[in-house]
Order: C-alpha cells, then structure tokens, then sequence
C-alpha cells in the first residue's frame, strides 16, 4: 500500500521522444543491469513469449561465476513455497486451477560462452523446499571479471495466472508484474535472490530497461518508464516501445476498458504527466486519485526531495487482488464503486503507494530482508501527507459524525498482536502474515510518530530527507538509517531503537489510581479546607520510555510531571486546597507506541474523552462491513 475537473481521453496520448526522456542529461544511479525485453502477450490464453537480453556490469570487485535469477511466477504453483505460506495464513482459499502460473526458460545462452541451458539449478536457499522453482542459477564455464560486462540471451515462456496476488489476469484486465527472468543483487560480499514468500515484495539493481510489448489493437497500455511508439502491425496487433531509465523494475498493464484521465505536477524536478488508468465501473473516482496524487507529489517533493521521473501511471485494477501495488514509477490503487467520498481508502492508497516511489523505487532497501525500511517509512509518511491535507482526527474516515485518522487505524493494528515479532525481522520469518503486517506497517508508523514525538516532527523530517538525499539509487539498511536519524537529531537513539525496532517488548503506562481526600479525614467535624491527593502510574510493559502526566485539579490549576519509566511505578502526592480531578499519562498524545490509550487516565467526573473509546468500536463495525462489502463486490 495512499486537480479538480480533469478531462477524460480515450486515446493513449503523444508519446516522449528520446530526447524528451534524457530530461536528466547524467546517470541518476549506478546502472549496473540493461533489460532488452521484446515480448508478444495472447490475451487469450494469458500467455507470453519473450527474448531477454539483459546486459550486467560486474561492479562487484570480485569474479563472478554464478548467476541467480528470480522466476517469481514459480511462486503460483501447488507446491510452491509462496502457496504454502499462503495456504498456512489462509486455510479456508480455495484454490483453483486457474491461479496457476508459471514462467519458463526454454534457451539460456551466455555470449561467448555459448547455450548453457542444461546448466540451469534451481535452489531454494531459505527453506530448501525442492518444489520451489522461484530462484534458479546457473555456473558460467569462465568467470565475468571485475569491471567487465556479461551479456545474457533468454528465451522465456509466461503462464499467467488468474490474479492471486499483484499479477496475472481478470476478465479483460492484465497486470503484468515480476514476469520476466530477473538477477538477484550482489550485495554486502554474496548474492542476495531470495525465494518469493507470501509476505516478501522485491529487490533489485537500478538500469534500463527497453520493452517492446505487442498485443492486440484494442488493449490500452500502461507501462513503467515511457511508451515511446506504437506500431500496428497486419494480424491486428500493435507493437508498444517503453524506454525507463534509473530503475530497477519493469511492470505493465493492458485492458480494453480502461478510461484514461490525465493531469499534471509540475515539481522542482519539473513536469510530471500523470497517467490514471480507471475500470470504467470506477471512472467516476478517476479524479479522487488524482487529486491525492498532486497532493502527495507536493508534499514529497517539498519534504524529502524532487521527483526525477516524467510520468507517474496510476492503475485502477479490476480486482482488489492487483491492488495496492507499487512498481517503478506505475502504482495500483484500489476502490470500489460504492466508495462514499468520506470513506478515503482511495487516496491512502494513493498516497502509500505513491511514497513507495521514494523508498522502494529509489532508496531501494532490501525488502527480503528488512521490510520496515519500505512499508514501515512508507506508512509514516503516508500517514503524514493525510494528516496535513485532511486533519489528524479525520484522515481516513471523514464523516459529519464519525471520525477516524490513518494513525488510529495503525494503532489499531498494532496492538492486536504488539509482542510476537521484532520490527527487525527478515519479511518471510515473521509468525504470519496477519504479524508481519501489523508490525512492519502498523508497529513501525506508530515506532516513527513516537520518535518524532520524542525528537521533535522538524527534525524527524529533516533526517527523512537526508535518508533520501544521501541514499537514493543505493542500497542502504537499516543501520544506515538509525545512523542518520541520531546524527541529524544530535541525539543517542540507540536505548530507543533498541526497544521498539529490535525488540518486542511492549510500551503500556497506567494511571492505576488517582485520589484525593480531607487532610483532615480523621476529624469527621472539621471543615473540609484541604485535601492530600495521591496519582499513581504503573508501567505495565517492559519498554521503558520517559512519559509525561497532567494532574488537573478542581480550581482550575494543572501541573505536569515527569516519569523516566525506569521503575515499574512512582506517586505523585500533593496537599492543596483544591481537589484532584484527573490524571492523564502523555497528555499531548505523542506516545503511539503505548498499546492501551483507554488506560491512560482517571477521571473524578465524566468526561467526552470516552468519545476515542466509541469511535474504536465503530471502527471495528465499520471495518468489518467494509469487508463484507468487498467480497460481495
């Protein structure tokens, strides 16, 4: 995982000449991969035929003999490591012929060193599972140098299958996504090609790609990169020529009935076309993802640094199962056509999967291994681009009266489960599914708002944007990342990150008790001109985190106190002539790690804060419908 009056275009528009494209005259990243990928798509069979040439440049400063490759369309298969995981995280899924896919290798010849397809391995090196055919190798007869390049020439054969998860096809509609032979990255000293797991997303080396895709007349494209012509050819097929460069994946859609609605952002980098591809069924919406997408696109572009690509194609799949998805410079949204304007799952959609643009697509962190990096930044950055264009309180369900924000709803999640798994947990090894997505979404955007809390928002978004600036077009980790943070901050993060990135233990702070009574109670005639009041807070976890605490009284007079938390608990007393009226632990809410808001305070007398209480019960009805409503839909 979120313009006004646009115009709807039937036609695919202009395209971008070359010259158009070297907008960036110098090499954004170092392109160490070339695809060449020619490819013809039977919107019938769901089938593709394909030569790849890719070109690599070993950069590696070392030999190289062995070659991995992903073969992430394996994954859909009975056996399949992916298919198990799924079918352990959901048991009730059916599963159908139709969702098997596959992708096959039928030539592998390396130039120079001739046709070494019986030299292809599959391995399984995560679970060594024999019926994995995700990530195969090949051993060269002569090693590639250290600064030489090695060309490859594959032939390759593409099953699609019926959309399970991110591709294949649905009635008319095609995501072609992870459909092509791709090399693993050598990264820290070995190859880094893992498995394709049910909770893992992608990795891979920046380049450029060249696709010509052909496919019948009537399809309407969408593609990473920029379409740079289009050829119809005598059998009623059209060959599409894409060209993207500084990027590290190539993904496309087609379907006939798409309607297209374009804009514009114009951003420090310069123009962006924005391309939104809508089920017709949908088109209505077409402007609410476009209105997001400007509205992100400033914000990222103010905050953390430029957008340096031409074109940002937003898809509306016909399935929610192809949705949510981020691509180089092509993303996924998702919507239904009974979305009501206050329900605004369309732009976090938008505004999530536009942030991926940033911390998948171009500070590309390894999301085999440290997920956190992407969807974890990702989350807190969507939830601060929601924040600012629809308030705090009101960023996901907008109603006259129900109110809910984007962070409540991480919150939500992440207290379901806060303590099964670290943050920092390779994505495959997480307990399941249901625990990696509410740790390293939920958990981590409530980590960063309780950091920025801590440090201060200024200076958490000046180390965001000097995370990017330093390390876009590379492959940092998540040291690198803490690194920056205390270095911008000034600050020793270290017992912090510790804790909430690699740890499990929990943060929950309790006012236990709070009472007032006669300094006098004993002297049942004296007039009552005094009290003695007592405020106790409980940690409950084992995170230790410094806190705050409001006592308010009944004259008016408030007084705030300190709890470094490093005891398990600590009384406040008081003797004043005005009565205790209520004790609040973090009276500004900036501790979203804390599991249980409801046991943050203690009131003498009722109190309209019992309204959050509330709104997590309808929440959780209005989830639930919404549930429904989708798989009805």
């Amino acid at each position: 995982m979120t313009s006004g009056t646009v115009a709807l275009i039937l036609c695919c528009g202009s395209f971008a000449s070359f010259a158009q494209i070297g907008r960036n005259q110098a090499p954004l990243s170092t392109r160490i991969v070339h695809y060449d990928i020619e490819a013809t798509y039977d919107t019938t069979s769901h089938t593709l035929d394909a030569t790849e040439i890719l070109t690599y440049k070993n950069l590696t400063g070392e030999p190289l003999s062995t070659f991995p490759f992903h073969l992430y369309l394996n994954g859909f298969q009975r056996n399949s490591t992916f298919t198990r995981e799924s079918h352990r995280d959901f048991p009730e899924e059916e599963w159908k012929p139709s969702y098997e896919g596959a992708i096959e290798i039928r030539k592998f010849e390396v130039i120079g060193q001739g046709n070494l397809t019986s030299r292809l391995q599959f391995v399984s090196p995560d679970d060594h599972n024999p019926n994995d055919r995700t990530v195969v190798q090949v051993q060269l007869p002569r090693a590639i140098a250290p600064g030489e390049s090695v060309e490859f020439r594959i032939q390759f054969h593409d099953k699609f299958p019926e959309v399970v998860a991110r591709t294949g096809y649905k009635g008319t509609f095609t995501m072609g996504a992870q459909w092509f032979p791709k090399i693993g990255v050598w990264w820290h000293g070995a190859w880094n090609c893992h498995q394709f797991h049910e909770t893992t997303e992608f990795f891979a080396d920046f380049g450029v790609f060249d696709v010509k895709l052909t496919l019948p007349e009537n399809q309407i494209v969408g593609a990473t990169g920029l379409q740079i012509s289009s050829t119809n050819n005598p059998n009623g097929t059209k060959t599409l020529r894409f060209h993207a460069e500084d990027v590290h994946d190539f993904a496309w859609t087609a379907d006939p009935r798409y309607k297209v609605f374009e804009d514009t952002f114009i951003g420090t980098a310069g123009s962006v076309h924005i391309r939104t591809l809508m089920q017709p069924e949908n088109a209505e919406q077409g402007s609410r993802y476009n209105v997001i997408a400007r509205r992100a696109m400033e914000l990222f572009d103010r905050w953390y640094g430029p957008y340096p690509y031409q074109q940002l194609t937003i898809v509306d799949p016909a399935t929610f199962r192809a949705g949510g998805m981020e691509y180089p410079t092509l993303i996924t949204a998702d919507t239904e056509w009974f979305m009501p304007k206050s329900l605004l799952l369309p732009e976090i959609v938008v505004a999530h999967e536009f942030g991926h643009q940033y911390w998948y697509a171009m500070v590309a962190t390894n999301e085999f291994e440290e997920p956190w990096l992407d969807e974890g930044i990702n989350t807190y950055t969507e939830i601060k681009v929601m924040n600012a264009f629809y308030g705090a309180d009101r960023s996901l369900v907008n109603g006259k009266r129900v109110t809910w924000g984007d962070a409540e709803e991480q919150h939500f999640s992440y207290e379901r489960n806060p303590n099964f798994d670290p943050i920092a947990r390779y994505a495959y090894q997480f307990a399941s599914e249901r625990s990696y997505g509410e740790i390293t979404y939920g958990k981590t955007g409530c980590a960063l708002l309780t950091l920025e809390g801590l440090i201060g928002e200024e200076t958490l978004q000046r180390a965001l944007r000097a995370w990017f600036q330093r390390y876009r077009f590379t492959h940092p980790n998540g040291t690198d990342f803490l690194k920056t943070v205390e270095e911008v901050s000034g600050r020793d993060l270290e017992w912090y990150f510790k804790q909430a990135i690699y740890g499990t233990e929990v943060l929950d702070y309790e006012v236990s008790s709070s009472e007032s009574w006669p300094s006098k109670w004993y002297d049942a005639e004296s007039p009552t001109l005094s009290y003695h009041s007592e405020v106790v807070v409980h940690r409950k976890g084992d995170f230790v985190f410094p806190v705050e605490i409001e006592i308010k009284f009944d004259d008016g007079s408030h007084v705030r106190e300190h709890f470094d938390g490093r005891d398990r608990w600590v009384r406040f007393s008081y003797d004043e002539k005005a009565k205790l009226v209520s004790a609040e632990v973090d009276p500004e809410h900036k501790v979203w790690l804390d599991v249980d808001f409801f046991n943050n305070s203690r009131l003498e007398t009722g109190s309209g804060n019992a309204r959050r209480k509330l709104t997590n019960y309808w929440m959780m009805l209005w989830q639930f419908a919404a549930q429904v409503w989708g798989w009805l839909a």
